[in-house]
Formats: structure tokens, C-alpha cells, sequence
């Protein structure tokens, strides 16, 4: 009985010791509303558009406040000066990624988008030398985003005006330009290689915002063994991952380092240098998860801001036409080039205001805190979960006239010229912001106007066009059919 009692006092000891730790460790923490046993604010976020619910928080709460996602903690950050000043002002506090259940799962703090320390630091110097090798303001690339601009315009024709979906023809098309400078290949839009590689991200990212996932980074020992998205996710990221292995294992066979051809053919030359750098960093399960991420990233939010861009169109005609004219009055027939953006100055503003719409990351992929901070008055420690609001920047009322409205005169002057808007920031800002940045806006460039060039896009006769994003990490067009009507 004694030892029981001696047991039951150490454990109560113990207890309000990790309490009192607790309490002091998060005395001056960001406020936010109060939580409930084990779920947290869950109840009060909405699962389909969080960001929305943070915008309603904040008003209570301010620019800078706390919520709880299951057991853990989460500051978040709301409107353009907020974030500027934590991801600039104070760029290396808030560089790191948090290390969740899931994360290390799916990733194990390998690739770029979910690692830390040095590891990521190396990865991202990679990763923007090689993108300016083989991508990022070289003429080559240009020239395969046209040419891949014409297979696009022969898949559009082939429907001869009638209703179709555009989801895999464009993510194929846009997937194309990332496979280009990662393996030096294109794919036909019907090849099931690609076609699978686009499945499983899409549903990893659909999969990402599900309940499941949040329960999972909160209770892994609990909910690991029950069946959900959580589950399927892990799946996805195997056969992705053994996909990946199978093709840079091809081309271990093939490389030669005198003359590499693409980002894989870079990495395992660094492989072979033999420097220290070359064992601990430029080892296959980084450049797995590497190249995982860069398909990813450089395959989602630029087809899926062309899907947007493409949908605006059909609903908003009248700018469709303005575009159009443009088009005809600096190229006429002649192919896009990215040179011809600077005399666009519609068409650029048009492209901008789909970007800001479309608000296609809206929470931005999480930061963490990298050593003890006080931040606008709040005390966040190291390690803190910190989601930096970029659909509040991009909604923020003090930058834009009309944020919830598709308004391309946001980005223009009284006199029809184009202007920087400081708050435009869909690609992030700081040292964790998009690497392939330069890459998307060329990207989005020459596929608008060339589509634009060549078709109008019209709804389905009948059809309502919903403006509401579906449910996932980004937002995406709903499912939806377009008539691409030829103009030539």
C-alpha cells in the first residue's frame, strides 16, 4: 500500500512539475480562443477552408494568435505586414519546418520542402543552382514550354469545341516541364506512367487538410493502425517513391558527368565527387525525396493556377476579350515569348489577379520557429508550429480595393500600366519562399496566352461555373467542364 502511495505521489509530482513547465514555457504565448480536451479548436475550424476560419479569429484575436489543432499548438499569422515582418525581418527565426507524425513518415526530414538544418540548407542551394542550370531563365527551357504549348493546343483542338475536363491534360502539360529538367523526358498525356504520377499527388494533396491527417500528427500511436487518408497517403508516397528509385537507379547506369542533361544526372555527379558533402547530403533517400517534392511542387499550383486562370475566363468574358485584344495587338499570330510580357501590361495584371484569386496555397506549407523568439510582444519557443496566412495577405484589404472580387485593376495604374503590388506574395516570402518561382511565372506566361491565342473558353451549355475551391492542402477549381472554341 505504501509503495502505491509513494508510486501515485511521484506520478501527481510529476505531473504538476511538467504543468508548471508548461505554464512556463507558454506564459506570454500568443492568445487564441479556448480549447477542448484533446481536440482542441477542431471544432470551431472549418475543415473545408480553414484559412477563412482563421480570418475570423483574428478579429477577435489579432494579426498574431494561437489555436490548438488536436493536442498541439499552432501560431498563426494574419495579414501582409505580420508576415512580412516574420518571414523577413526575422527570416532565420522563422526558417525551420516543424517535425510532424506525418512528416517524418512520408519524408523523414530528407528533400527540401520538409527538412531542417543543414541538410535543407544544402538541398536548396542544389536545388536553385540546378534550376538555373537546367530551368530558370534559359532560353532551352522557354523553348520546351513551347513546344509543349503546341501538344497542349492539338489536345485542346482534338475536342472540336466540345465539353471536357481539363484536369490531366493540363497537370500533364505542366508536369512535362518539371519532368524536363528532372529526367530530361516528356510524356503523351495518356501515358499511364504519368497519369499515375498525377493521381498520387493529387491525392496526397486532396488527402493532406483531412481530419484523419490532423488526428494522426496529433495521436500517431492511435491513429496509425485505423483505416483513412492518413493511410493512403503513406501508400501513394511508397509507389512514388519506388518509382523515383527505379528511374535514377536506371540512370546511375546511363551517367555520364561530363555531360549531364538533368537535375538527377547533377545530383549523382555530386555523389561521385568524393568530398564529405558528397556522403552525408547527396545520398539516395535526398534525392528521393527531392525529386518527390519537386514534381510536386512544380506540378500542382502552376497547372492548378492555369485551371483557375482558364475558369476566370469563362466567367468573366469581357476580360477574356480584353486579353485577347492585347494578344492580337503585340504578338498577332506570331508564338508567345516571354519577352513580349513587358509590353502586356494587361495580360500580366490579368495573370497576377488569377494568382492572388485563385490563392492557391493559402496557408502556406507550416514554418517553425528555429530558437526562442518574442515576436510582437509574444513569447513563441523554439520549435513552435507557425502558419504564416499568405490567403490573409493575399485578401488584405489595406493592399487590395476589392479582395474578395476578380479585379485585374489591382495590379494596374489610372493609365492602364502595369504595378508591383507588395502583398501579391503567392509564391511566400523569406528563406523558405517557392525556389521555382522565376519558373512558374514563365510557365503561366506563355501557357495563357498562347491558350488565349489560339481559344476561346466558353462554359457548357447549361453549366453554372462555382467559383469555391474544393477541399484540400491547395485550393483547386472544383470539378468542372470547359469548351475550348478555336479561334484559328
Amino acid at each position: 500500500m505504501e509503495l502505491i502511495l509513494l508510486l501515485i505521489s511521484l506520478a501527481v509530482i510529476l505531473f504538476l512539475a511538467k504543468m508548471f513547465k508548461n505554464h512556463k514555457k507558454y506564459a506570454n504565448f500568443p492568445p487564441g480562443p479556448k480549447s477542448l480536451p484533446l481536440i482542441g479548436n477542431m471544432n470551431m475550424i472549418n475543415t473545408r477552408k480553414p484559412q477563412k476560419s482563421f480570418m475570423e479569429i483574428s478579429k477577435t484575436y489579432g494579426s498574431v494568435f494561437s489555436v490548438h489543432m488536436g493536442t498541439k499548438k499552432f501560431v498563426i499569422l494574419c495579414g501582409y505586414e505580420t508576415v512580412k515582418d516574420a518571414l523577413i525581418n526575422h527570416a532565420e527565426e522563422f526558417a525551420g519546418r516543424p517535425v510532424t507524425a506525418m512528416g517524418s513518415k512520408t519524408s523523414n526530414g530528407y528533400g527540401i520542402l520538409f527538412s531542417n538544418g543543414e541538410n535543407w540548407k544544402v538541398m536548396r542551394r542544389f536545388t536553385l543552382s540546378t534550376l538555373r542550370d537546367y530551368g530558370m531563365g534559359k532560353k532551352g527551357i522557354e523553348e520546351k514550354i513551347i513546344e509543349e504549348c503546341d501538344f497542349l493546343m492539338q489536345k485542346f483542338r482534338s475536342y472540336g469545341g466540345k465539353p471536357f475536363n481539363n484536369l490531366h491534360i493540363i497537370n500533364a502539360a505542366v508536369a512535362n516541364i518539371i519532368v524536363s529538367i528532372l529526367l530530361d523526358h516528356r510524356f503523351e498525356y495518356d501515358d499511364p506512367t504519368i497519369l499515375k504520377l498525377i493521381r498520387l499527388t493529387n491525392e496526397n494533396i486532396r488527402f493532406a487538410e483531412s481530419v484523419m491527417v490532423k488526428l494522426y500528427n496529433s495521436f500517431p500511436s492511435l491513429i496509425g493502425w485505423l483505416p483513412g487518408e492518413h493511410k493512403r497517403i503513406f501508400e501513394n508516397n511508397n509507389q512514388m517513391q519506388n518509382f523515383i528509385k527505379e528511374t535514377f537507379t536506371r540512370k546511375e547506369k546511363e551517367l555520364d558527368v561530363n555531360n549531364q542533361k538533368n537535375l538527377i544526372d547533377a545530383f549523382l555527379a555530386k555523389q561521385q565527387e568524393g568530398k564529405p558533402e558528397s556522403t552525408l547530403y547527396y545520398h539516395n533517400k535526398n534525392l528521393g525525396i527531392l525529386v518527390g517534392n519537386l514534381f510536386a511542387a512544380g506540378m500542382e499550383t502552376t497547372s492548378t493556377t492555369l485551371r483557375w486562370g482558364l475558369l476566370l475566363m469563362m466567367k468573366y468574358p469581357k476580360i477574356q476579350k480584353k486579353v485577347q485584344y492585347e494578344i492580337e495587338n503585340v504578338i498577332g499570330s506570331a508564338q508567345p515569348q516571354v519577352e513580349h510580357r513587358k509590353e502586356m501590361p494587361y495580360t500580366d495584371a490579368v495573370i497576377h489577379e488569377i494568382q492572388r484569386f485563385g490563392d492557391i496555397v493559402p496557408g502556406s506549407l507550416p514554418h517553425s520557429t528555429t530558437c526562442d523568439i518574442t515576436f510582437r510582444g509574444f513569447f513563441l519557443p523554439k520549435g513552435t508550429t507557425v502558419i504564416p496566412s499568405l490567403h490573409s495577405v493575399l485578401r488584405d484589404k489595406a493592399y487590395f480595393a476589392k479582395p474578395e472580387e476578380f479585379y485585374p485593376e489591382h495590379f494596374l495604374d489610372s493609365d492602364g500600366k502595369f504595378t508591383k503590388n507588395e502583398a501579391f506574395i503567392p509564391f511566400s516570402l523569406g528563406k523558405r519562399s517557392c525556389a521555382g518561382e522565376n519558373l512558374a511565372k514563365m510557365e503561366l506566361f506563355l501557357f495563357f496566352t498562347t491558350l488565349l491565342q489560339n481559344f476561346t473558353f466558353q462554359a457548357p451549355p447549361g453549366a453554372e461555373l462555382d467559383l469555391n475551391p474544393a477541399p484540400g492542402f491547395t485550393n483547386s477549381p472544383l470539378p468542372h467542364e470547359i469548351c475550348a472554341i478555336p479561334r484559328r
